[in-house]
């Protein structure tokens, strides 16, 4: 659909073939000042859809002619990345299944608590890319991942401190996008945010370079790639210049001198200081706060909609027609192993939309901008995306009740919980 865009109401499309419930949905959602097209079936919808560009749609499953998988099936072909929620009367766990199988964002059933379609709602926007003044913090992050979406949220919770932060995961995986989020929503927002990699600094000349790369950063924040790499003869050096945390003034507010920092390390910085390897000064100035980002190959339900974001950034730079991913190609990405994450699938769409020819981008010009690298993935990778979206099923069911999920599962409380541990699963994303 259109670029996510600011200051305007975000846009649904409520389908259903009950006048009755299609205005009850409609102002209720009008009520909290969203821009809303009702249509009474699907066809009407696919129609209505090409020039309302919803940013949400919710229909009904059951109705004439083509029901709402039919519908949600229709609108992943076309725009892939668009959130869908499914309504339904009747409620029953085959509905629900077939529902979460075929990629609904969302499945609930009739009649509609109100504060629990909002509350679906805001949270289907968020995935989808719908961006308002209060929820730039995850422009740079959309996602549909658990693990992710947790993450970014204790992250802007610290945001406004000055506690130092530690960031780890593959290349390519957004650090340095967290990094300056965290810099642009704490109140070092107007000071200078300045990077170094600390894997290019050499013991002889390092400690001057550094040092003037914390002052040039006063009152901002300093970014240091690759801190595990930092030679010995610096490690010392830098955890006295590190400022302790803040303090507060007389009237119990933080006060914010010196810098902050943030880090990032290809390696374990605790294996590293027990192995005597790295400063352990310098670990506990640096450890206030750990967020380690999933790669893609563990967010691969990320990929249509990451895909949709690029496509539209490429559009609005290039004032060119929004190019779409065929099905058939988004297969081919979703199977890829992405040994670069997020930022070599970036790479490979604005490769391929610069590349195509016509409207729609086609799988062989894909796997030809990947050099034929795609692959089917492991036993274990298929195993495990298996379970994980399994186990998303069975909580969005049960709307986060693990023991009612664990029965179904026929599993005990206690091993299906450390199923969803291991998989990176929260029961309480799923709770009303």
């Amino acid at each position: 659909m259109t670029a996510p865009r600011k200051n305007r109401p975000a846009r649904i499309l409520v389908v259903d073939d009950d006048p009755g419930l299609l205005r009850l949905l409609t102002i209720r959602l009008r009520s909290e000042k969203y821009e809303v097209e009702p249509v009474a079936s699907a066809a009407g919808a696919l129609d209505s859809a090409v020039l309302f560009r919803p940013d949400l749609v919710i229909s009904d499953l059951r109705m004439a002619e083509m029901d709402g998988i039919g519908l949600l099936k229709e609108l992943q072909k076309r725009w892939p990345g668009l959130s869908v929620i499914l309504l339904t009367a009747h409620g029953t766990i085959p509905d629900a299944v077939r529902a979460t199988q075929s990629g609904a964002f969302a499945f609930l059933t009739k009649p509609l608590e109100k504060d629990h379609l909002l509350a679906e709602v805001r949270r289907a926007l968020r995935t989808s890319g719908f961006i308002d003044d209060s929820e730039e913090w995850q422009t740079e992050f959309l996602t549909r991942n658990s693990q992710l979406s947790d993450l970014l949220a204790r992250a802007r919770m610290v945001a406004n401190t000055d506690t130092s932060v530690l960031l780890t995961g593959e290349s390519g995986t957004g650090k340095e996008q967290l990094a300056r989020a965290i810099h642009m929503f704490s109140p070092r927002r107007d000071g200078p945010f300045i990077a170094m990699d600390c894997g290019l600094l050499a013991p002889e000349t390092g400690e001057g370079r550094l040092a003037g790369t914390l002052r040039a950063a006063e009152s901002g924040t300093v970014f240091l790639r690759n801190v595990d790499a930092l030679p010995e003869a610096l490690q010392r050096g830098l955890a006295q210049a590190i400022p302790a945390p803040a303090t507060v003034d007389d009237a119990g507010r933080p006060t914010h001198t010196g810098v902050r920092v943030v880090v990032t390390s290809e390696r374990r910085l605790d294996e590293l200081v027990a192995a005597q390897q790295f400063s352990e000064g310098l670990f506990d100035r640096l450890n206030g706060l750990h967020f380690d980002l999933p790669p893609l190959s563990k967010r691969r339900e990320d990929i249509p909609l990451l895909v949709a974001r690029f496509l539209d950034e490429i559009a609005a730079e290039t004032g060119q027609t929004r190019r779409n991913m065929s099905p058939q190609a988004l297969e081919v990405l979703a199977a890829a192993t992405w040994s670069g994450n997020v930022r070599e699938l970036r790479q490979v769409v604005r490769e391929v939309a610069s590349l195509a020819v016509g409207a729609v981008i086609s799988p062989e010009l894909v796997k030809q901008a990947m050099g034929q690298t795609t692959r089917m993935p492991s036993f274990d990778e298929a195993r495990d995306e298996f379970t994980r979206g399994y186990l998303t099923q069975l909580l969005q069911i049960t709307k986060g009740n693990v023991s009612q999920a664990a029965r179904l599962a026929k599993r005990n409380r206690t091993d299906f919980y450390k199923l969803l541990t291991r998989h990176g699963v929260s029961p309480d994303d799923f709770k009303d």
